[in-house]
């Protein structure tokens, strides 16, 4: 009997099981990372904590992220993203249960600070495994469907908190529950994730010739024969490119919006429109549920654009993008500001982490586009290691300006002009165009 021809056998779809698998592992990662917000309201009270206080406890993690983006950027380069993925998963369980078992501000924070370093590879990983992975006609939807999984974890990630505070007595046993949770989630899921198109069993020939034909077009396109082009770029190149800044901080301030609303969204709420555990429960849900779609279908939009326009429209299509994203995510945080109705608030927020989750999948796309092959992982660390700067900042701002002013109405007017900045920042990439390439 005559065997198919290699062009006639269906192309498999391995692939998108990774970021599926990277997806379920970014869901239990916000589960971890929100759990200590949705909680807040308790441990202020037992614990009669300050809001500055509060602001330190929630910026905490963000510093211990943000310091190790780098380094775990330059070790997904070197070694295999899902393994270091993996050990990272596990000690974040560990961390989670620890933080059920203390009581002082000081070993809060301590103990926030090990959970961002445990958390820091989950984003460089990412943008390290597009790159084994995915054509750049695919790029944003894979980062789109690894981002949703913070959305997911915002949103099942305030109901299951809800439901095993009630259930287990108190915030303690909530925390220690969602540790057990996540150690066991990773450690199935990550597994999975330490092969490569040419290792992975369920990839058959069609999809392996197409993975590795699309990405050889790519640095064919990008790279030219020079002996600049040929060597390693050196770290500083990119320190000093007006492209690599422009990533960074267009990034920073998406994570400005998301990091602010994920870490004071609850007690604002809970605060100021008198909202109990079931009730955050039930709006994070849904304000975190609805932003899911922002990150897929933004990526989608944007990827079927650039499929149908070409890469010579790349830039008109990405600035378009984030431009519209900046506008409407700021506005929707000003029109915040002015209302004093509850349903009015969460149409706003979801509003707002709508576009911010649509501007994050177009922005974890830029690493692996402007980066040489070598050096995607610690160019992806770089710009999260800068955005998350930012988020570790944004909870202690918040915290002064409610300490001092008894009011959210200028941390809100802040997160219009992080907005704005989302789109205008964007306009300093050249999206077509790999840093150290020459004309």
């Amino acid at each position: 009997m005559e065997q198919p021809s290699l062009e006639m056998t269906k192309r498999s779809n391995a692939r998108w099981r990774i970021f599926f698998m990277l997806a379920i592992i970014c869901t239990i990662n916000y589960i971890d990372r929100a759990v200590i917000s949705v909680c807040m309201p308790q441990i202020k009270e037992e614990l009669q904590f300050s809001p500055e206080i509060v602001g330190a406890i929630l910026s905490a993690f963000f510093w211990g992220y943000a310091i190790m983006q780098i380094p775990c950027g330059w070790l997904c380069d070197r070694f295999k993203p899902g393994k270091i993925l993996l050990i990272g998963g596990l000690c974040w369980g560990v961390f989670q249960v620890i933080t059920g078992l203390i009581s002082s501000s000081k070993a809060f924070m301590f103990i926030r600070v090990l959970l961002g370093v445990s958390e820091a590879p989950i984003y460089p990983a990412g943008a390290k495994l597009q790159s084994i992975w995915l054509p750049v006609t695919e790029r944003s939807r894979g980062s789109a469907l690894v981002d949703v999984g913070s959305s997911l974890g915002n949103a099942f990630g305030a109901p299951l908190v809800a439901l095993f505070v009630l259930w287990l007595g108190g915030w303690r046993g909530a925390l220690i529950a969602i540790g057990v949770l996540t150690a066991l989630i990773v450690f199935l899921c990550g597994r999975k994730l330490m092969t490569t198109p040419d290792t992975n069993p369920h990839v058959n020939q069609a999809e392996r010739n197409y993975i590795k034909n699309a990405l050889a077009e790519e640095w064919k396109t990008n790279q030219k024969e020079s002996a600049l082009q040929k060597a390693k770029l050196k770290l500083r190149t990119y320190f000093v490119h007006k492209d690599f800044w422009g990533m960074c901080f267009g990034f920073t301030c998406g994570n400005a919006i998301a990091y602010g609303l994920m870490t004071w969204g609850p007690m604002y709420l809970a605060t100021v429109h008198h909202l109990d555990i079931k009730g955050l429960g039930g709006a994070l849900f849904l304000i975190y549920g609805v932003s899911v779609l922002g990150g897929l279908l933004g990526g989608t939009i944007t990827d079927k654009l650039k499929k149908r326009y070409g890469k010579e429209h790349y830039n008109t299509i990405m600035h378009g993008n984030l431009l519209l994203i900046g506008v409407m995510s700021g506005g929707a945080m000003l029109l915040l500001s002015q209302s004093n109705s509850l349903y009015m608030a969460i149409l706003c927020i979801t509003v707002a982490l709508f576009f911010q989750k649509w501007s994050g999948c177009l922005y974890w796309t830029v690493p692996a586009a402007l980066a040489q092959r070598e050096s995607i992982g610690t160019v992806g660390g770089c710009m999260n290691c800068v955005g998350n700067v930012g988020g570790a900042i944004i909870p202690l701002v918040i915290g002064a300006i409610v300490g001092s002013t008894g009011s959210y109405f200028l941390a809100l007017v802040l997160f219009a002009c992080f907005g704005v900045g989302i789109g205008l920042f964007s306009l300093l990439i050249n999206f077509t165009k790999k840093i150290g390439v020459e004309d």
